[in-house]
């Protein structure tokens, strides 16, 4: 049985699953170096050059992770539940240990955008990745749930004026419970202009040599050609995220009601979305339709300003020199006093 046999069962036992996507391209990025190997080949040994070959290409640790995890669940399970049907042995006789690369030390940082970034890289995306990265930073929802998002989950609220989508338990990260996402009047518009475009999925789009169909995922050469344009580096997707929690923490949103919104909290359904709770997501969602009061900027913010500013000074701006002390429009210097 050779492992990528073994990858094919895998992947047609979990097709359900809303991260298979996911999973298949990290197995795919691993068989040039395993594929054709049997089970019993497959060990650290043998993954080395595939490790060295991604390090070499700039991978982070975390990427080459993922592909080593997927790897590591197909032979546990020939290890441990797939039998051979005439013998009754499992497809490997025991599992190798396979070993992560570290993370400390290697992690990439959040890289929350300010709202000009937004701006540049709205204006540099094509007319479906906007629309799904306006609804990204308006949510906070991760890059596989808006990718899809379904219309038979959405569900009206006629006293907020706006939709919610329930996201069925395997659409959700942990897969434990369902979970709700709340537009805002910003989204909600959004949605109406995406309605009847396809039948099953609230985004979708169409490419010269596919039909209409839902968008496998936001991180494509699309949004990469685009942040380079709006010279932004090596934002990820997932930097939307962390924009909606950086932004509601400056909104002064409670850390209870910011966990609901980003799906942190562990709270089954029954209790989590009363009618109170969906006001109170909807109210929280209403404070980042625009700028927030600039004195409750995150450092994350004020870093991310600083280092805009540093780029843009040129070089006749000293390393050290300090910005005018002046206070901002608004707010009165404060005198010294004794």
């Amino acid at each position: 049985m050779s492992f990528d046999q073994a990858a094919g069962r895998f992947l047609e036992e979990n097709a359900h699953l809303a991260s298979i996507d996911s999973t298949v391209h990290h197995l795919k990025a691993v068989m040039p170096y395993i594929g054709e190997l049997s089970l019993d080949q497959v060990h650290m040994g043998t993954l080395r050059d595939f490790i060295e070959a991604r390090l070499e290409a700039g991978r982070a640790h975390k990427t080459i992770n993922l592909s080593l995890a997927a790897v590591r669940r197909v032979l546990n399970l020939a290890a441990g539940t797939w039998r051979d049907h005439e013998t009754g042995k499992p497809w490997l006789q025991a599992a190798p240990m396979i070993t992560l690369l570290p993370l400390t030390g290697h992690q990439r940082s959040p890289r929350p955008i300010s709202w000009n970034e937004q701006e540049a890289l709205v204006k540099e995306l094509p007319e479906h990745l906007r629309r799904m990265a306006i609804f990204v930073l308006n949510t906070g929802v991760r890059d596989d749930v808006v990718c899809n998002l379904q219309w038979d989950w959405e569900i009206p609220v006629p006293d907020l004026g706006v939709s919610v989508f329930e996201v069925p338990a395997e659409n959700v990260k942990g897969r434990r419970t369902s979970k709700l996402v709340v537009c805002n009047s910003v989204t909600q518009p959004l949605i109406e202009e995406l309605r009847g475009i396809h039948p099953t999925h609230v985004f979708a789009m169409a490419w010269s040599h596919h039909e209409l169909g839902p968008v496998q995922t936001m991180n494509n050469t699309a949004w990469q050609a685009a942040r380079r344009r709006a010279r932004l580096g090596d934002l990820h997707v997932h930097d939307l995220r962390h924009t909606v929690g950086m932004r509601l923490r400056e909104a002064g949103v409670n850390e209870s009601t910011r966990s609901d919104v980003l799906w942190h909290s562990a709270r089954s359904i029954t209790n989590h979305y009363s009618m109170a709770q969906i006001r109170e997501i909807h109210e929280a969602l209403e404070k980042i339709t625009r700028p927030s009061n600039g004195w409750n900027k995150s450092l994350q913010a004020l870093k991310a300003e600083h280092a805009a500013r540093k780029a843009t000074a040129g070089p006749g701006i000293a390393p050290g020199e300090t910005e005018s002390r002046k206070s901002p429009a608004g707010r009165p210097a404060q005198r010294k006093t004794g």
